[in-house]
């Protein structure tokens, strides 16, 4: 099935690549950053851990596994519109229910620019509107889909190093982290943290530690340095994508992906 979000960095255009690296056996699936979790409701796998650090994010999931019914109703409250957006941008989510949150959430998403999630100094999400090229918001039955394959999942808000540490083998791990590449110029702040030179230090000592535990991890990166770097002595390929992240289509470019894993990919 299709994720009911859009994302900015999201491997929607990979996918088909990404489902022949899956591992043909695994007992668990982790993502700890989930996003879009696209590849998660592609594979729909039976037990499952999903894990970023933006909370509203993982409200959303956890609302449509146990809310599901309660989002869409709230959800076909809202106008599709630019006056809409800003509306219910500018509006505090503090007194909000958990589905009223989630379906805010699904709404802003759906017509941010770009699916970005972006916030200020003070927390607040503050990208703009992205008008209506990105289509209709996800459909009710789509919803109730990907909150049956949430339901196997168990859905956490917290570090990719506190997800990566409950791994266990057997378990098969895909990370699309964000981009850090000194070279050029990358949106790597989908939170209030930052990823950087120090994440991606300890997130290759954790690649190095799964490794060792026989745990089959997946990686997704920009073809870059820091890339390269985490895919010494892993195996890794390279394929090309296309850009999602531009001010205008026309400069969208193609770029350079390492797919990097721990086990042997076939040809």
């Amino acid at each position: 099935m299709n994720t009911f979000l859009r994302w900015a960095g999201s491997k929607r255009r990979i996918l088909p690549t990404l489902l022949d690296a899956v591992p043909r056996k695994f007992n668990r699936y982790v993502e700890p950053f989930a996003g879009s979790a696209c590849l998660f409701f592609a594979i729909s796998p039976c037990r499952a851990v999903l894990a970023d650090i933006n909370e509203d994010l993982i409200n959303a999931f956890k609302m449509l596994q146990c809310r599901v019914e309660d989002v869409v109703t709230e959800l076909s409250r809202f106008r599709c519109n630019k006056e809409e957006y800003y509306e219910v941008r500018s509006e505090s989510s503090a007194t909000l229910s958990g589905a009223e949150k989630a379906a805010r959430f699904i709404y802003l998403n759906r017509f941010c620019f770009n699916g970005l999630y972006r916030t200020n100094k003070h927390g607040l999400f503050n990208v703009p509107y992205g008008g209506l090229k990105a289509g209709s918001l996800p459909s009710a039955d789509l919803l109730r889909s990907c909150a049956a394959a949430l339901r196997r999942a168990d859905v956490i808000s917290t570090s990719f190093e506190h997800t990566l540490e409950a791994a266990r083998c057997g378990d098969f791990v895909y990370l699309d982290p964000p981009y850090s590449i000194s070279s050029r110029r990358v949106f790597n702040e989908y939170s209030h943290f930052s990823f950087g030179k120090n994440e991606l230090t300890r997130l290759r000592e954790h690649l190095v530690r799964m490794d060792k535990l026989n745990i089959f991890f997946l990686i997704s990166y920009g073809l870059s340095r820091e890339a390269l770097e985490l895919a010494r002595g892993f195996f890794s390929r390279q394929l090309v994508v296309q850009r999602q992240i531009a001010g205008f289509a026309n400069d969208r470019r193609r770029s350079r992906e390492l797919l990097i894993t721990n086990y042997r990919l076939s040809a």
